[in-house]
């Protein structure tokens, strides 16, 4: 959505079935199409699975669960550069050491109420949005369930899996076409827009 906002006509790439998807789709194996891409792509954005890198996952490997997922980001790269296309590529703070010269963007720093810190690697330069946690101070947001029913308040909504306040989940997402499930591992459309806007830049300086 943040690309479509920035100016771009959108087809979206995943290996699973998307019915919410608001855009043209292809429901194909991303690493498959990259290999094959067509010539009326302007640029390309990838967002490799992040669970890898999730801090989940080293807690559910401490516990002995399975909790084993593809690390795609450098085969996702090398096929980006064969493109020869502009490109960015998405992850969690925590695949900092898989990206090359990521910049950061929070949602605070959007005037979200969300400390949703993710990455962008690019071939062209970009710039991030920069922390602004200061902003948000009031403790106003349920953070999900505690033992012996024990709640805890939050200064920023914080989605995922099991965390509480979904209903404002939307609003500081700026989502409102998705289940609690899918948000659980979208982005804020603000992001990609102001990436987005940058891409275009670019592109029209080359053209």
């Amino acid at each position: 959505m943040g690309y479509y906002r920035a100016g771009f006509d959108v087809v979206g790439v995943d290996l699973a079935p998307q019915p919410n998807y608001p855009f043209s789709f292809i429901q194909a194996d991303e690493l498959e199409v990259l290999a094959n891409v067509s010539s009326k792509f302007s640029a390309i954005h990838a967002s490799p699975p992040c669970q890898s890198y999730l801090n989940l996952g080293a807690v559910n490997r401490k516990l002995g669960r399975k909790y084993e997922h593809a690390d795609l980001i450098a085969e996702t790269r090398d096929l980006l550069k064969q493109t020869g296309l502009p490109y960015v590529i998405e992850n969690v703070s925590d695949a900092r050491k898989s990206l090359v010269d990521p910049v950061r963007i929070c949602g605070t720093g959007l005037g979200l109420p969300l400390r949703r810190h993710r990455l962008f690697e690019s071939n062209i330069p970009i710039t991030g949005i920069p922390c602004n946690h200061k902003a948000f101070t009031e403790q106003k947001y349920w953070t999900g369930w505690r033992p012996n029913g024990e709640t805890r308040l939050s200064t920023v909504v914080q989605v995922y899996g099991n965390a509480g306040g979904t209903s404002e989940w939307p609003a500081a997402m700026g989502i409102d076409w998705m289940t609690n499930r899918e948000m659980c591992e979208a982005i804020p459309p603000l992001y990609t827009e102001h990436v987005g806007a940058q891409l275009l830049r670019s592109l029209e300086v080359a053209a």
